[in-house]
């Protein structure tokens, strides 16, 4: 079984990491990093996306697509010039335009090819676990994560995981769907133990023709979300669900990097 890519997610426009905090109180060069959105490349020691990088190393997964806005350059010179990774190859993606995340799923087409792939957001630091779980799949999947440990185990308040989207699971542990802001009759059907969806994925090549095809959201955006019911419902792809009970660090806003920094003070980097 060959090794899938790993496709992490860095076009986002980071609107909520580009608005002031006067309570976040930020080094000067994490603030300027702030300032343009680019929430992978903000310092918390070394930049988020290189603690990122060494996790999926440490899991046996070497090649990497990072998908990038044209504007982007900042990221590609530091990993071409100044990082030189040494445990992972990395190719380059371009989302010319922010119009959601299937589209930047399709922008990574090309490197991606007839294989197996993992999608993951830059802004977010998963556990080792999660990417050796999914690289052992033989098939589509999806790592879900257990609410009350979220809580536990994360930087993120437990109104925030509230929020969070979860996953319904069917008997015989696959996905039978994800439900974006579930209401309380929802999150009483799930049972004791409710999981949510951090967007930690395996994909086949079913799913990357959805995102190719899938329409607009009500929020005028082609969200990966819609092209996964899309691969279910027309191609029929089943998506394993490996269930963890672990946090996920999360760097969406100037008030989680002190948070993010201490969690990962102790973590050696390796990319």
């Amino acid at each position: 079984m060959h090794t899938p890519v790993a496709v992490i997610l860095a076009r986002g426009l980071g609107t909520r990491m580009r608005r002031s905090d006067a309570a976040a109180a930020l080094a000067d060069d994490q603030a300027r990093v702030a300032d343009t959105g680019v929430k992978a490349m903000i310092p918390v020691g070394r930049p988020f996306l290189d603690y990122v990088l060494s996790g999926l190393a440490d899991a046996g997964i070497i090649d990497v697509c990072l998908v990038i806005g044209p504007e982007h350059t900042s990221v590609r010179e530091y990993y071409d010039r100044t990082a030189q990774p040494e445990r992972v190859r990395i190719a380059f993606a371009v989302q010319e335009k922010p119009l959601g995340t299937a589209d930047a799923v399709s922008a990574a087409g090309p490197v991606v090819g007839a294989r197996d792939f993992l999608v993951l957001n830059s802004d977010n630091y998963y556990p080792v676990e999660a990417y050796r779980a999914l690289a052992a799949l033989e098939g589509p999947g999806l790592v879900a994560f257990e609410r009350n440990a979220m809580v536990r185990d994360s930087n993120v308040p437990a109104d925030r995981i509230g929020q969070f989207a979860i996953v319904r699971i069917g008997a015989d542990d696959t996905m039978d769907e994800v439900v974006e802001k579930p209401d309380a009759a929802t999150l009483a059907s799930c049972g004791d133990e409710v999981y949510v969806s951090m967007n930690c994925w395996r994909f086949d090549t079913s799913v990357l023709d959805a995102c190719r095809r899938v329409r607009p959201s009500a929020r005028g955006e082609l969200e990966l979300p819609d092209a996964v019911r899309l691969a279910q419902r027309e191609a029929g792809t089943r998506f394993h669900v490996v269930r963890m009970k672990a946090g996920v660090l999360d760097l969406s806003s100037r008030g989680d990097i002190a948070s993010v920094a201490d969690r990962l003070a102790g973590v050696r980097v390796r990319v």
